[in-house]
């Protein structure tokens, strides 16, 4: 039977039903299940399976013929609405599958994004010293297909043989037309064997731009399997500049370290050289006794988790800081100094772990092996800021040799009245041994002419004895002089300003040696500079006033204080021949040092 009007009212309808026949049907509220589908003109229950709405538009046909053709206006609509809403889904299928292709497609070789992106990964492995087999693992694949799929990495073989040679060339002209036009250069050079003892020859230039800034690039780092005779290395020196076109000539200065054959080979190519080995200061077996203690107590704790344990429990109870004792290594001079110094730090730590132990209880240092590690950390403590410092080679430091030597015999190194007898010796013997080493004239002139330190009838007479140099330099400002003069030979008319300038203008009169002597005698009345001051920075702003005695210090301040900087061409060889990369060629390793050093 049919159901009331009013009943028919309160009828809800179908959950998520899109049909417009729903408008005319509807189930009560009670029906929770929604299984009596009621006609909402007459409140007929009609069936209809599983939400089949056939039987709800044959109801409506048949029975309520005014409804049905409302309904039947509105079936357009939706159907429009709804094939409206399929094409776009159509679409956005579409265009989806077409993204899906397009980043599926590797990018052609030699295309600009893929050419970038491999440039980018090649400098990535010469200037981090990463292994080429690199690009050939899985986790650096997955992250270079999370940055960008469509980008296939090359084989290892590729990077080895093509694009590592290729940034090389590029890079090597690069530095080639930077270094071109260079009026003086000072090198550095130093001797290294790899980890498969293959040896290996460093020559690294230092030099100063116009706009006074100091430069320094590692040329090479060239396989030398010759015997390390000073005439090899000579020979290897003067073929390295050749090959990348420097004349012997401008080159100031070449800096090394103390060894016999590099120094020999240095003054057979009529080089000069500074000498600088500080590590050959001191030898007394006293020292050799208590530095030799003190690498046992190293090493004894480097070999054992325990005792390392045991000593932070040490350092605990003696209030001491929680640090790790340090490994003397025989290529850092300094390294020594700081065990020395952290063995001192850490000696109540030390002896309680020692002491505990009986195989090591014979490690213990006596109080005579601690006076006498005392007295090497007095007298080599304060060096080894002035070694550090002297190394630099971002800033001039030639310049401060002298100033250090005049230090060092007047200050740090001076007796002392309360120094033992072995402190009093030791600061003997390397006090000897520098003034030594640098008191031969062709050092020492070479010392005067960077620090600039002699008083004005000294460096006159310095002068003297180079004339021709210094008078070469002169006549080069003299020409230009006379140059810009004839070519304003014409008589220019006078601006009111000129009436009042200075009669010292005219000192175009003088001849060269007295305009030398007028500007040097005014350089050294003027120059009153902060210890601190860096001299290129004094320079760039007092070139104009200063010119002949600013190419003096053009050339001279390029100069490194020690061999340094050669020596951390062969920390970036140690890094890149490893155990993992032994098998490198002698000249993959030249161009990898060059890269590494250089990009």
């Amino acid at each position: 039977m049919a159901e009331s009007v009013s009943e028919t009212e309160e009828l809800v309808k179908k959950t998520g039903a899109t049909s417009v026949i729903w408008t005319w049907f509807g189930f009560k509220p009670s029906d929770e299940q929604q299984q009596n589908i009621l006609c909402r003109v007459c409140g007929a229950k009609v069936p209809a399976k599983r939400g089949n709405t056939t039987n709800l538009f044959y109801h409506l046909k048949t029975k309520h013929v005014v409804e049905y053709q409302h309904c039947q206006a509105m079936q357009p609509t939706a159907k429009s609405s709804t094939k409206n809403a399929g094409q776009k889904k159509q679409d956005l299928i579409q265009t989806s599958i077409q993204q899906s292709f397009s980043k599926g497609t590797p990018y052609i070789r030699k295309s600009p994004r893929w050419i970038e992106i491999t440039r980018a990964i090649t400098v990535y492995l010469c200037k981090d010293m990463v292994p080429f087999q690199t690009v050939e693992r899985r986790g650096f694949k997955a992250m270079i297909r999370a940055i960008d799929p469509r980008y296939e990495v090359p084989s290892r073989k590729y990077f080895t043989e093509t694009e590592m040679p290729k940034l090389y060339a590029e890079f090597r002209e690069n530095v080639e037309k930077e270094l071109c036009d260079l009026k003086y250069f000072a090198t550095t050079t130093d001797l290294w064997s790899s980890r498969t003892m293959e040896p290996f020859l460093s020559l690294t230039i230092h030099y100063i731009t116009d706009d006074w800034n100091l430069g320094s690039r590692c040329l090479q780092t060239s396989y030398f399997p010759a015997e390390h005779t000073a005439e090899e290395i000579a020979q290897g020196l003067k073929e390295g500049l050749e090959s990348w076109g420097f004349k012997e000539e401008r080159q100031v200065c070449i800096t090394t370290d103390n060894g016999t054959n590099v120094v020999k080979a240095a003054s057979l190519n009529d080089w000069t050289r500074l000498h600088l080995a500080i590590e050959k200061s001191v030898k007394d077996p006293r020292i050799d006794r208590a530095v030799g203690v003190c690498k046992k107590i190293v090493s004894a704790f480097s070999y054992s988790w325990k005792r390392r344990k045991e000593l932070k429990k040490a350092q605990a109870e003696h209030h001491l800081p929680f640090h790790r004792l340090i490994t003397e290594t025989p290529t850092r001079w300094g390294s020594r100094q700081m065990m020395i110094q952290r063995v001192l730090e850490q000696e109540k730590a030390l002896s309680q772990v020692l002491k505990a132990d009986r195989k090591t209880k014979h490690l213990v240092p006596t109080w005579q092996d601690t006076d006498v590690l005392e007295s090497i950390s007095r007298t080599l403590g304060p060096l080894l800021e002035f070694t550090d410092a002297l190394s630099g080679e971002d800033y001039v430091s030639v310049s401060y040799i002298k100033p250090v030597l005049h230090l060092f015999n007047n200050t740090v190194l001076a007796a002392a009245d309360d120094d033992t007898e072995l402190t009093k010796d030791m600061k003997r013997v390397i006090l000897e041994y520098l003034n030594e080493k640098y008191s031969d004239p062709k050092t020492v002139d070479l010392l005067d002419m960077a620090s600039l330190t002699r008083a004005v009838a000294e460096i006159l007479s310095l002068l003297e004895v180079q004339a021709a140099t210094v008078t070469e330099a002169a006549a080069v400002g003299a020409d230009c002089a006379e140059a810009a003069v004839e070519r304003q030979s014409k008589k220019v008319k006078r601006s009111l300003g000129s009436f009042f300038k200075k009669a010292s203008d005219g000192t175009a009169a003088l001849t060269d040696r007295e305009a030398i002597e007028v500007e040097l005698k005014s350089y050294l009345q003027t120059m009153q500079v902060d210890g601190e001051t860096d001299p290129l920075d004094w320079w760039r702003l007092h070139q104009a006033n200063f010119p002949r005695v600013a190419r003096l210090a053009q050339k001279y301040l390029c100069i490194s204080a020690t061999s340094a900087p050669s020596e951390r061409a062969f920390s970036f060889g140690g890094n890149i021949v490893t155990c993992h990369r032994s098998l490198l060629k002698p000249e993959t390793v030249d161009k990898l040092v060059f890269l590494a050093n250089n990009l």
